[in-house]
């Protein structure tokens, strides 16, 4: 199974950017879908934003326009670029890909003034 080695993150200002950064420890196929989930206190883990098997990009209602989910093959690298933080956006962020069901051990984002 791929490993995932996730950084970035931690404590960021409201109308801020961050970015996350989701290494595999193998190449990833370009037909893998790949992902971006977060889980909030007390919430369950849900999607943010993903590159389907076909290249197409997916967000969420409440990060379209503000996040941008990317991948760099030869790095075999995940990015999600968070611009305009908001509080409601501090969550712990996964990276995940499919197949292979492969989650990456979680990165805590902190939007706060």
């Amino acid at each position: 199974q791929v490993q995932l080695m996730q950084s970035g993150g931690g404590l960021g200002q409201p109308g801020g950017s961050m970015r996350l950064s989701c290494v595999a420890s193998e190449f990833i196929p370009s037909e893998y879908r790949v992902a971006w989930y977060r889980q909030a206190p007390g919430q369950e883990r849900g999607l943010v934003a993903r590159i389907t098997s076909g290249g197409r990009t997916d967000y969420v209602d409440f990060v379209l326009g503000r996040f941008t989910i990317s991948r760099d093959n030869a790095k075999n690298t995940v990015y999600l670029q968070m611009n305009s933080l908001k509080s409601e956006d501090t969550a712990v962020y996964y990276c995940h890909i499919f197949p292979g069901d492969s989650w990456g051990p979680g990165t805590q984002v902190t939007v706060s003034s």
